[in-house]
């Protein structure tokens, strides 16, 4: 049973929900390596690539995590095993100068600016540049304190669901609902990087929204760019994808991402599933109705058929084009008598018998 009939939420000036263009979020995450330059031209390619939006991670790293905390899996092997979380953390972190540098650039490029914040201050810091949504990692979900503190911004919330249970979803949808207007994006996510697509399973989307009766999406971490497309034809109402300049920089995240032609590609792609899901009725397009006397049959007098004589099945051939009667009206042929003589190889026309 869903907690309430679902809704779509209004990011700047953009519908996002059921019956609207999919939302592509350009993840630039901290792949432009405690560079603002570098971060400009991120959101450059964004642009370019014609995402909806551009974000960023924003976080104070002392907040964030202990100087014993080991890397994750994956970010020992992309940076190094050696090194504690906090010391690569802090080579990624931007001053707040330079998310609002950013933010700035983002509005005069067209393209909307949004950040994850991980930590009440960073969440505080968004506020006053004005974003236009929230986006909560999987790895806060449980953050009570955080959740609740974003909600109260009185924002869209968007909240990936990677590493949770539906209860501990059901619990953070809740605090939002609670706390704030309860304007929530669900996007499933596997918090693997990069994510096998088999370990992607899709199809939970569906469940969410069964679940919790909220807009649905998708953050990917997969390599490539199949499995966003396809989670859009099963009704993704956002895409997150992880981007970056080149995929042999150093940091993180970089071998998960996309390079910024292959985003372009992702989005193009997008639009086409889009165009090619169509509103379910049936119906023939205009170039099906011309080719259909090309392509289909009809009745063809199989020999000459003289005025006056009733027509046999032996008379009687099936060939293209179909502009005359259809095969179907053979029945309705045989017994009848020509009104005119048909010649052998002609289509046989209602007026003719």
């Amino acid at each position: 049973m869903s907690l309430r009939a679902e809704k779509a939420l209004k990011i700047g000036n953009r519908l996002v929900g059921k019956g609207q263009p999919c939302y592509i979020i350009a993840e630039a995450g901290v792949n432009h390596n405690g560079d603002v330059a570098r971060a400009k031209k991120l959101i450059d390619a964004a642009v370019k690539a014609d995402a909806d939006a551009v974000k960023f991670q924003t976080f104070n790293s002392d907040e964030l995590v202990t100087i014993s905390a080991e890397k994750a899996g994956y970010q020992k092997k992309t940076t190094g095993a050696k090194e504690k979380q906090l010391n690569m953390l802090r080579k990624l972190e931007l001053s707040p100068s330079d998310f609002k540098k950013l933010s700035q650039y983002a509005k005069v490029k067209g393209i909307t600016f949004l950040s994850t914040p991980f930590d009440n201050s960073s969440a505080d810091l968004l506020e006053k540049l004005g974003v236009p949504a929230y986006k909560i990692p999987s790895g806060e979900i449980t953050n009570c304190s955080l959740l609740a503190r974003v909600a109260r911004k009185n924002k869209p919330i968007i909240v990936s669901t990677g590493m949770s249970s539906l209860k501990e979803i059901r619990e953070a949808v809740h605090i939002v609902q609670r706390e704030g207007t309860g304007e929530i994006a669900l996007l499933h996510c596997v918090s693997g990087y990069p994510t096998r697509p088999e370990d992607v399973n899709l199809k939970v989307m569906a469940t969410l929204r069964r679940a919790f009766g909220l807009p649905v999406g998708f953050s990917d971490h997969t390599t490539g760019i199949s499995v966003p497309i396809a989670a859009v034809a099963l009704g993704a109402c956002i895409i997150e994808k992880h981007f970056t300049l080149d995929k042999n920089l150093p940091g993180p995240d970089h071998r998960a991402s996309l390079e910024p032609g292959e985003l372009a590609e992702m989005v193009k792609a997008i639009r086409e599933v889009e165009k090619a899901l169509g509103d379910g009725r049936k119906r023939l397009t205009p170039e099906e109705k011309a080719n259909q006397k090309a392509a289909r049959r009809s009745l063809v007098a199989a020999k000459d058929i003289k005025a006056g004589k009733v027509i046999t099945a032996d008379m009687i051939c099936i060939k293209r084009p179909g502009t005359g009667l259809e095969p179907k009206d053979i029945d309705f042929v045989i017994g009848k008598k020509a009104k005119k003589t048909i010649a052998a190889g002609e289509v046989i026309h209602r007026a003719d018998v």
